[in-house]
């Protein structure tokens, strides 16, 4: 096969995968459109948590003066970025599904749709669990002569943080069942191996969330408890044996 015939099939690739990524940011780029005149009301909803529990008297504040404009538009951003992330998820599976043997594409649709799910199960339990119980604990703390007033640029930060640690701390059962089906491991080693996983998952939620007992805990034992989940699913998920299993699913 000579050189130039070489280079056609990967240019074919090189520009599917352009046209999928453009495909990707116009779907975020659409929701954005379609949120972007409920910016003020999409960043209320995010801040209510907090606001719901400052003490008498005490406002959130802008310490910037662009702050009041661009911060609910980064919100709204983030927040079509997370809406689209199904869209998002699609055009990377139309991209690796004509390379993929009919037993993964069994493998990877329900991986697509569950990780959406639990990713956005866990924004979900950030923003009604966490949130309170958090802002509660910070809020009941005051210091003589300080008074309390969060700046909304760094709100809008600690709680982007927030959601981004429990999203990907509850993809934790997808990333088992894939390590479990790409043979790295396998059930009977996770199970031995539960105690360092629990310590684990304990020093990840130290990591990623703000240093406060309280959500250090919240995202930890969602983890533990996801860690059964996905340990109990793997089962269903076995690497193949050969490759003449995968040319008899063609």
């Amino acid at each position: 096969m000579s050189t130039q015939e070489e280079a056609q099939p990967l240019i074919s690739h090189l520009i599917e995968l352009r046209n999928r990524i453009l495909k990707a940011l116009a779907s975020v780029l659409v929701v954005f459109i379609c949120l972007v005149w409920f910016s003020s009301q999409i960043y209320e909803f995010v801040s209510a948590p907090l606001i719901d529990r400052l003490p008498v008297g005490a406002t959130m504040i802008a310490t910037d003066v662009a702050s009041p404009f661009f911060t609910p538009l980064k919100l709204t951003l983030v927040a079509s970025v997370f809406v689209a992330v199904p869209l998002v998820l699609y055009q990377i599976w139309a991209f690796v599904a004509p390379g993929l043997y009919k037993h993964e594409r069994r493998l990877i649709i329900p991986l697509l749709i569950s990780s959406s799910l639990l990713f956005y199960c866990g924004v979900a339990f950030a923003y009604f669990v966490v949130f309170p119980l958090v802002f509660s604990f910070f809020t009941a703390i005051s210091l003589g002569g300080v008074e309390f007033a969060t700046d909304i640029s760094s709100y809008l930060d600690f709680v982007l943080s927030l959601f981004m640690a429990f999203g990907i701390a509850f993809e934790v059962p997808v990333a088992i069942i894939l390590l479990c089906w790409t043979g790295a491991t396998d059930t009977k080693s996770l199970s031995e191996k539960r105690p360092y996983i629990i310590v684990i998952a304990f020093v990840v939620g130290m990591l990623l969330t703000p240093p406060d007992l309280v959500s250090q805990t919240l995202l930890a034992i969602p983890m533990c408890i996801l860690f059964e989940i996905g340990l109990f699913f793997s089962r269903f998920y076995t690497k193949p044996r050969n490759k003449e299993d995968d040319q008899d699913d063609e």
